[in-house]
């Protein structure tokens, strides 16, 4: 049996003239020479960098190659050596940090289950900077009697791409969360991820011209046992066609404090956002004329489906948290990678907790509560609360915080008459958003924990539920096993309303947004009914956060029209889409604007989420939407006036209603008197944010992003037709 044998080999990286070279391979038998020029060179520096007549010429991967018949007096030349794996089952990988063990372990690994006999290794570190790693590793394929050839080779230049951190920074990872919050270390060249692609192309000329089969694949990937045939035997019986390689991205559920990242730590994949990766496989001698290898394909070759494997994500991106470099709550274990750690590897992973979970039985009331969180809403109140026991709401949470206008007082009373459970915001001290505060807080509560079905909603926000009677009885029986229901939002504008009036809201404002409205981004946004399982962890402003992962396919979640949601939504989403709004059954009527005058003390009391965001134009331009009616939810106006009337027929119910609205009334007089809010208060009501409020249907996204004033005076005053459109470049803002 061959002995498994270590070979370094160097780049003949330098400098031609303006152009840096990272290599120029000598093919003696076919009187060639080949210019492989680093990524990034203009073809005209390097075509000046040569003083030999040009026979050919390609780029690959935004890199210069080319053929020439000799090389430049004085160069530094690479000879082939295409004996070295001749007959031979190949990969091309790199080697970024990865340990002896980890290199050892996936030379073994497919040497036994592939047929793997060489393999060429570029080096991302630089020459001497780890003495003796590569003879660590020759110790160990030794020791376990792998007969590979390994050509390590070292470049004098770094690899990888400008100014990028080290590959093994989360911040490399697209799936990272948090990535576009982290602190990044400094570029490194040396460690970054790989940029320069030619190297595929110059291993298979200095060294694979006579390989048997060549794969593409890296030190962190392994390819998946009990696949039918190695993708080596498949390429060889396919001459001229590349044979594509699918990875599929895995992790760990832990490490064990102390240990590095292995193989056989991987036993979890993304259940509802799997990430995949491509790579090849080929017989280099077949290949057409013209084909080049490159990182993720093979040009001018044919293609056809072939083997699988895994990429053990913690290898790649060594952390002390699994939680740094893929949210937790989307892994799952699967069955191959447990089978791989422990059949292959005879190792015990981390395994996932076992969660013991039964879906709690329906109950014949299915106890309904709502966490709410206000400041300033007085006038408001009453009208919200008795729509909702209207149609079935049973229990109310309310948390306020430095309210002015009665509105804490008229929730103290409420309470009092055995109507609400009313809290004062814990935010301050626990130092969060007043809203997420309270449903911190709320997950404590019994009234929340004792309760059936549980939605976070605001005052502004009306259920309106269109199947049956439109109670929430109707609702659930509609859905099903459902346990979630997302509730679109349906933007009602201000009717061109400008004065507050003490009338129901519902009745007022009957103009809203189509029901195809996908645009401004907040306008599906929605709030989510959802069966108290213990699927989920904790409250979430737009639906329950923190899944259990293992709880996962219990989750049944439709939208407004009760049609299944993606399983690829059902961590983090909070807004609909094209493919998933829905209101034939539900929607949530959002009144955010109310009247012009009203919103003046919206503005002025401040967001109980983004409190440090202005609800200025913009803000107003965005969420007052007049383009068409829907009085569909006032066909509850009379179950509603009549829970109304019986909270007004209490003699301090009615006196507390009757001091909030003073003191609204009272508010709006005093911010009319300030000249900024007076003079933002006759833009509101001006014929030209009026003439806006009807026309969204023609705007872009960067439009709502950027703002009223991005629209020329000749688009607002011109009468459009249906096909109209009109956007501007991308803006930042704060929604």
């Amino acid at each position: 049996m061959m002995k498994p044998r270590i070979i370094t080999r160097h780049l003949a990286s330098q400098r031609l003239g303006e152009a840096q070279l990272l290599d120029l391979v000598a093919d003696t038998a076919a009187e060639r020479v080949r210019y492989f020029f680093a990524k990034g060179t203009v073809r005209d520096v390097a075509l000046a960098a040569v003083s030999k007549p040009v026979l050919a010429e390609a780029m690959i991967d935004g890199a210069p190659m080319l053929i020439c018949a000799d090389p430049e007096p004085g160069s530094t030349v690479s000879q082939t050596e295409p004996e070295l794996f001749a007959g031979d089952n190949v990969t091309i990988a790199t080697r970024n940090n990865e340990p002896a063990e980890t290199v050892a372990a996936w030379l073994a690994y497919h040497h036994t289950r592939f047929g793997l006999t060489g393999a060429v290794i570029f080096e991302r570190a630089q020459s001497g900077e780890e003495p003796g790693f590569w003879d660590e590793v020759d110790a160990l394929l030794h020791k376990a009697g792998t007969a590979v050839q390994v050509v390590v080779v070292f470049s004098q230049v770094p690899l990888g791409a400008q100014h990028m951190p080290p590959e093994s920074h989360p911040f490399c990872l697209s799936e990272a969360p948090g990535r576009d919050r982290m602190d990044v270390p400094p570029a490194d060249r040396w460690r970054a991820p790989l940029a320069e692609m030619s190297i595929y192309e110059i291993a298979r000329q200095r060294f694979l011209p006579r390989a048997r089969a060549v794969a593409n694949f890296d030190l962190h990937d392994l390819l998946q046992p009990h696949q039918a045939g190695s993708p080596f035997d498949m390429a060889a019986a396919s001459p001229g066609v590349a044979v594509m390689l699918t990875g599929q991205h895995c992790y760990p559920w832990r490490v064990r404090k102390g240990q590095t990242p292995s193989f056989a730590d991987h036993i979890c994949v993304q259940f509802d956002k799997p990430l995949y990766r491509q790579r090849w496989c080929v017989a280099p001698a077949t290949l057409p004329q013209g084909a080049s290898l490159k990182c993720l394909q093979v040009s001018e070759t044919a293609r056809q489906p072939g083997g699988t494997f895994f990429r053990f994500m913690a290898i790649r991106h060594p952390i002390n948290r699994i939680s740094r470099i893929v949210p937790k709550s989307s892994l799952v274990e699967q069955d191959a990678l447990l089978a791989l750690a422990q059949d292959i590897f005879n190792a015990s992973p981390v395994r996932v907790p076992a969660i013991d979970f039964s879906m709690p039985e329906q109950t014949k009331d299915n106890r309904t509560a709502i966490v709410t969180t206000m400041k300033n809403e007085g006038p408001f109140i009453l009208e919200w609360l008795a729509y909702h026991r209207a149609i079935g709401v049973q229990d109310f949470l309310v948390y306020t915080n430095d309210c002015s206008d009665g509105t804490d007082r008229m929730f103290d009373l409420l309470q009092r008459k055995g109507l609400v459970q009313h809290r004062e915001n814990p935010f301050r001290q626990v130092n969060l958003k007043p809203q997420h505060a309270a449903l911190q807080a709320a997950e404590h509560e019994p009234l929340i924990q004792n309760a059936d079905w549980i939605i976070c909603m605001d005052v502004d926000e009306f259920i309106n539920i269109k199947t049956g009677e439109g109670l929430l009885s109707d609702l659930y029986a509609a859905i099903g096993d459902a346990n979630m229901i997302s509730c679109t939002w349906r933007l009602f504008g201000n009717a061109d309303i400008d004065s507050f009036c003490d009338k129901p809201t519902i009745a007022q404002f009957e103009r809203c947004a189509e029901e195809l409205s996908p645009k401004p981004h907040q306008a599906w946004g929605f709030k989510t009914l959802f069966r108290n399982t213990g699927i989920f962890k904790k409250l979430g402003v737009h639906r329950p956060k923190g899944l259990n992962p293992q709880l996962w396919d219990h989750v049944r979640w439709v939208n407004g029209s009760g049609q299944p949601m993606p399983k690829h939504e059902i961590r983090n989403a909070w807004r609909s889409t094209v493919e998933t709004y829905g209101y034939d059954l539900v929607s949530l009527n959002h009144y955010a604007v109310r009247n012009c005058e009203s919103f003046l003390v919206k503005r002025d009391r401040g967001r109980v989420n983004h409190v440090d965001r202005d609800q200025g134009l913009a803000y107003w331009f965005r969420m007052n939407n007049n383009a068409t009616t829907d009085r569909s939810i006032q066909r509850h106006l009379p179950k509603m006036q009549r829970k109304l009337e019986k909270l007004l027929s209490d003699p301090e119910i009615a006196q507390q209603h009757h001091a909030c609205v003073v003191a609204h009334e009272a508010k709006i007089s005093e911010l009319k008197q300030d000249p900024e809010q007076q003079a933002f208060y006759q833009e509101l009501t001006g014929a030209r944010m009026k003439k806006l409020s009807r026309m969204h249907r023609h705007f872009g996204a960067n439009v709502f992003l950027s703002g009223p004033d991005a629209i020329p005076e000749e688009v607002v005053w011109t009468d459009h037709d249906e096909r109209f459109f009109f956007t501007v470049e991308k803006a930042k803002t704060n929604h």
